[in-house]
């Protein structure tokens, strides 16, 4: 007889799975970061030169790439991706079935959307 595993349906947002206050900010932000590590390792800098493309000191970078973020706002996430080399677009069209919008965050070659604020 197999035994039954129990488990919980995600709602997508693993922050709000747990019960984390902002839920669609922290994913947006997580993501934003996971771009930039990406782009950080992809460039192959240390933590030491990123810092200084970015302006700010190493031991942020270092919070950064270890997905400590309460220090970072999303503007300030979004000029680092600028800094380094990537345009970020923000698009505005009206909601699809729904009287309030949402913000997606994902990359411009995939259809796949990582990252959504609002409910």
């Amino acid at each position: 007889m197999k035994k039954k595993i129990k488990y919980e349906e995600s709602s997508g947002n693993v922050f709000a799975d747990l019960g984390i206050e902002n839920p669609e900010e922290a994913l947006a932000k997580s993501e934003i970061a996971r771009q930039i590590t990406k782009l950080i390792k992809k460039k192959k800098f240390t933590q030491k030169q990123a810092a200084k493309i970015l302006r700010v000191d190493q031991p942020k970078i270092s919070a950064l790439i270890r997905g400590r973020l309460r220090s970072f706002s999303l503007e300030r996430l979004i000029r680092f991706l600028n800094e380094l080399g990537q345009d970020v677009r923000i698009m505005i069209s009206p909601a699809k079935s729904q009287s309030r919008g949402h913000t997606w965050i994902g990359e411009s070659y995939s259809n796949t959307y990582i990252a959504a604020l609002g409910r």
